[in-house]
Parts: C-alpha cells; structure tokens; sequence
C-alpha cells in the first residue's frame, strides 16, 4: 500500500480558512520551498502515476507531494 502525503493545496477549504486574503495566503506559500501552493491536478497527477504501470514496482511508499516541504 502506498500514500500520497500532499502539502498545502489551493483548495476551497484554503479559501475559507484565508478568506481569500493575500496576506493569510501569504502565510501558506511562505512555508513552502518552491514558494506556492499546490494545485489539486498536482495531486491527481501523483494518484494516476502511483496506479500506473510505472510505479508497478513501488510499495509501502508514503509520496510527499508538497512542494519540498518535508525536504527543507
């Protein structure tokens, strides 16, 4: 079994917690090394590559998909 462990995601529920400021924003995307936040396709993207042939080989993964932030 393998995990996606994403970072912090540009989602509706950011919106909501940041009430769409900038400066709150702000906050998120200064955590993060690559200086943004990801987007839910990234995600997606990480998903599909994991069910695909490619990664027939890979198992017991936990896949950070956040920007570097465990990384830094």
């Amino acid at each position: 079994m393998n995990a996606i462990c994403p970072g912090v995601i540009h989602t509706e529920m950011i919106d909501r917690l940041t009430g769409k400021d900038p400066k709150a924003e702000k906050q998120f995307t200064d955590l993060e090394p690559v200086g943004r936040m990801g987007t839910p396709e990234e995600i997606a993207a990480a998903a599909v590559w994991l069910c695909s042939k490619a990664a027939s080989f890979v198992t017991g993964h936990s896949m950070a998909v956040d920007g570097g932030f465990v990384a830094q």
